[in-house]
């Protein structure tokens, strides 16, 4: 498939003309607007959009993606891997994270759980918006944890939060849900100073 040919524009075409051509075919062969046949077109002025996007698109500096440090790269290689695209721009730089877990919510049964010296974050995997969430444990009261009954396989994770607000946070391992709560009750202590 010709690109050019598909959008009725000339190989020399700037950025602008290609977006100009794209959005007069849409108009022209929308499904709505031309039926079934319409939607066979659509597809493949979408196609070739696509493509000629992609070779229009500025860009980076070759310099530029050599000498960046990777997000987190303070961060051992396997937490920076579980935290993902979407936790790592969240933390503050240099922000440790000591435990990565899975667990679920009432929100997301694929929640990924992640604590570091000063906040719990988590990241509702299958939610639409909203999906990054986080407490500073300045703003905890108390955590706890408790297996699940009847088989007492998985536990959960209970945070409750000075604005009367509880954080459960289910389906963990036992060993990890007493070591998440462990962690911040460790961070929660008032820190006594020596003299």
């Amino acid at each position: 498939m010709d690109p050019y040919a598909v959008l009725g524009i000339g190989p020399d075409a700037s950025p602008g003309e290609v977006a100009a051509a794209y959005r007069r075919l849409a108009k022209r062969f929308h499904p709505d607007r031309a039926g079934e046949r319409g939607a066979r077109r659509m597809a493949e002025i979408n196609a070739a959009y696509d493509r000629l996007r992609d070779v229009h698109a500025p860009s980076e500096p070759v310099v530029a993606r050599a000498t960046a440090a990777p997000r987190g790269a303070w961060l051992r290689d396997e937490i920076r891997e579980r935290l993902g695209p979407e936790l790592l721009p969240v933390l503050s730089e240099g922000e440790p994270v000591d435990l990565v877990a899975l667990a679920s919510t009432w929100a997301s049964p694929h929640t990924l759980l992640a604590v570091s010296d000063r906040r719990l974050l988590w990241l509702l995997d299958d939610a639409v918006s909203h999906r990054v969430r986080y407490v500073d444990f300045s703003a905890v009261v108390a955590v706890d944890h408790r297996l699940a009954w009847p088989r007492k396989r998985t536990a959960s994770l209970r945070v409750d939060l000075h604005n009367g607000r509880r954080l459960t946070f289910a389906d963990l391992r036992p060993e990890t849900a007493a070591a998440l709560a462990l962690h911040i009750r460790e961070r929660l202590r008032p820190r006594t100073v020596r003299t």
